[in-house]
């Protein structure tokens, strides 16, 4: 199990994230447009600097939905490699079998 407050950090990140979504991509779209003059492409990138750091997408971690693991993660499942093998052990993940031999 992961420390509560690493995935609460997590959480507080992906909040962040979703909030500030709009006006980052806004900001991108304008510091990337090579028809808007350069001032005011550089003015768009202070701005961007100046949103919060943890408001970044690239700031968030997948983790396990039930133990919160950073490592081992299926992106498609939401869960680490450790859950999903005790899932399947238990017999509870439809169509999976433990591998034996």
């Amino acid at each position: 199990m992961a420390k509560t407050s690493m995935i609460e950090r997590d959480l507080k990140r992906r909040k962040m994230a979703k909030k500030y979504a709009s006006r980052r991509a806004r900001l991108k779209e304008i510091a990337s447009d090579k028809s808007i003059p350069a001032e005011e492409r550089f003015a768009a990138r202070l701005k961007l600097a100046d949103l919060p750091r943890n408001s970044s997408p690239s700031r968030i971690r997948n983790r396990c939905q039930l133990t919160g693991r950073p490592r081992g993660f299926y992106r498609k499942l939401k869960m680490s490699r450790v859950a999903l093998r005790e899932l399947t052990s238990q017999g509870l993940v439809p169509g999976m079998t433990k591998s034996s031999w």
